[in-house]
Parts: C-alpha cells; structure tokens; sequence
C-alpha cells in the first residue's frame, strides 16, 4: 500500500479518473477502510443516504460473470479473443462499489440524497487516490436493467448511481483542461 499523504489540495487537483487498471487486485481491508472513512461526507440531516454493493476478492469472478451478461452486447456470439477485449474494461479493475440510494418521493430530499452520495463519491475516490489506487465513476445504462439490478439486489425505490472502479494503475492518466474560473462565476449583482 504506497502512504502518500497527500494535502487536500494536491489530492483534489491531482486526481485522475483511472480507466486502464492494471489488474491487481485491491485489498478487501484497503477498499473497506477507504469506503468507511469516505463517510464524513457531508449529508443533509446526517441521513448518510447511501449503501454499497461491493466486490473485490473471491466474489469478482462471479461479478465479471454479471458485467458480462449485462455489459458486453452479444457476448456469446464473440471469438474468446473479442470477448476478453470487450472484458477488458471490467476484468482489469481491482474492486468495484455500486453505489445505492433510496429514491425519496419528495423531490427536495431526493436531490438532497443524491448531491450527499456523490460528495461520498468524491470523498472514497479521493481517499483511494491518497493511497495510490486509481478509480472511476461510470454510469453505464445497464445500471437501470431489471435483471442487473435484481442480481445486486437493488430494491424498488432505490438507484444505483455509480459503478464506482477501484484499481491499480502503471501509467497516471493526463490532466484534462478545465474552464476558467471566469467562464463559471459571476458575481452578485452582475447578473448579465
């Protein structure tokens, strides 16, 4: 495990979205400690609206046999070498965390509930990246599939917002450019 202690500063401008994990696996220990200390995010009336569906370790076999299934179109019909690139993607990540939230039928708590889960998010991909392991937040469309929902065992009147990856990687990603601050601020009183 690489301490790197980063500030928050450096931690926030520093982190990558990882995408080409290098297959080792994150250690369940690792991953349960990041997931545990992301939960300091700040949430609306401390409701801490999330709950995780995790794999990392013995159960990623069976998960990459879901992210198949659900994943990866017309899997069957592929050569093995077309299926194992199309596998890649999910395959070379160390760990995954599904990230679950109930859908509140007020509309102001269910806003509320959704902006905690993602400053969770953040909070778990920053504390990984402190420990030099990598991650992504994808929201592919299958998240909403019935059946993939029923084999994570999501509840009605819950979501899932993010297949959130978690690896190891060799090569940092590149920095991608960000607007100006001037292009997203104005100030009170110049609303032109």
């Amino acid at each position: 495990m690489n301490e790197q202690s980063l500030s928050v500063r450096d931690a926030i401008l520093q982190r990558r979205s990882v995408k080409n994990f290098n297959g080792q696996p994150v250690e369940r220990d690792t991953l349960m400690t990041v997931l545990d200390d992301a939960k300091w995010a700040p949430n609306h009336g401390n409701r801490e609206p999330w709950r995780l569906v995790v794999g990392c370790g013995e159960e990623l076999h069976e998960l990459h046999t879901v992210l198949r299934e659900f994943g990866v179109a017309k899997w069957k019909d592929l050569s093995e070498e077309d299926l194992a690139k199309q596998m890649k993607k999910f395959v070379s990540a160390g760990a995954y965390a599904f990230v679950v939230v109930s859908e509140d039928a007020r509309q102001k708590e269910r806003l509320e509930d959704y902006a905690a889960a993602s400053s969770y998010i953040q909070n778990a991909q920053l504390l990984a990246w402190d420990l030099g392991i990598g991650s992504c937040w994808k929201t592919p469309p299958f998240l909403d599939a019935p059946k993939f929902r029923e084999a994570l065992g999501v509840k009605q009147g819950e979501r899932i917002i993010s297949m959130l990856q978690f690896g190891y990687f060799d090569e940092m990603p590149k920095a991608k450019p960000r607007k100006p601050i001037e292009e997203f601020v104005t100030f009170f009183g110049n609303n032109n």
